[in-house]
């Protein structure tokens, strides 16, 4: 199974979505989306829901607890 920073920069790349419109459309800096894809940081729980909503997925799936 994938991990958290392979599934976030995963899921952004097959929508076709660069970071700084990631960043405009959810709120979160685009500096944080670059940790947290690289895997230097991890999000915060309210990012990860954040996340979810905005790519229409499950945290289970990001997180790699599920397929």
């Amino acid at each position: 199974m994938k991990n958290l920073n392979e599934r976030l920069k995963e899921v952004r790349t097959e929508k076709n979505i660069s970071q700084s419109r990631l960043a405009k459309d959810t709120g979160l800096s685009q500096s944080a989306i670059s940790f947290w894809e690289s895997g230097d940081r991890l999000p915060s729980i309210q990012a990860v829901i954040i996340l979810a909503k905005y790519y229409n997925v499950s945290a289970d799936y990001l997180l790699g607890l599920t397929d």
